[in-house]
């Protein structure tokens, strides 16, 4: 499974983002001001697993973001329960040809949550959609990348 992980994240593969850096995202900036103000509009989802009491959801469902542009999304999380929990995330995007170009600088979901009873958390995520998607023939007629998040319940000592 760690070489698979790995694989995905190198490729894509499977709708797997990928992460950059500031400098990277700088330079995404730069090529964008050549693509011409291109946008794509990212459609923002949410769940939790089963055995999860918490209440997740994105603060707004899509935006319209300029290409090689970074952008802010924020999703908020409310711990239903009366005990504290940690969660981890999972996340892809759809289409799956979309996650080599799906960049996310800064995200809730590179480390685990812990909240407190009822506590509720704003939670961020900085990205930009890499401007070479503009010269990728299969995105091609994408319009809408949709990024997913499954907030699980963190594995815990003992358990």
């Amino acid at each position: 499974v760690p070489l698979y992980d790995l694989f995905c994240r190198v490729t894509g593969f499977g709708g797997t983002t990928q992460r950059a850096t500031e400098g990277e995202a700088d330079l995404a900036a730069q090529i964008a001001q050549s693509a011409g103000g291109r946008t794509m509009s990212i459609r923002f989802d949410a769940t939790t697993s089963h055995d999860l009491p918490w209440t997740f959801k994105p603060a707004q469902p899509t935006d319209t973001v300029q290409i090689g542009i970074r952008d802010l999304a924020t999703y908020t999380a409310r711990n239903n329960s009366d005990v504290p929990i940690t969660g981890t995330a999972t996340f892809n995007v759809e289409p799956e040809q979309a996650g080599q170009y799906f960049n996310k600088i800064q995200c809730f979901c590179f480390t685990e949550q812990t909240l407190q009873p009822g506590q509720e958390v704003s939670m961020p995520v900085l990205y930009y959609v890499d401007p070479a998607a503009l010269d990728d023939e299969l995105m091609e007629g994408v319009e809408q990348i949709t990024l997913s998040y499954t907030f699980h319940r963190a594995n815990e000592e003992g358990s």
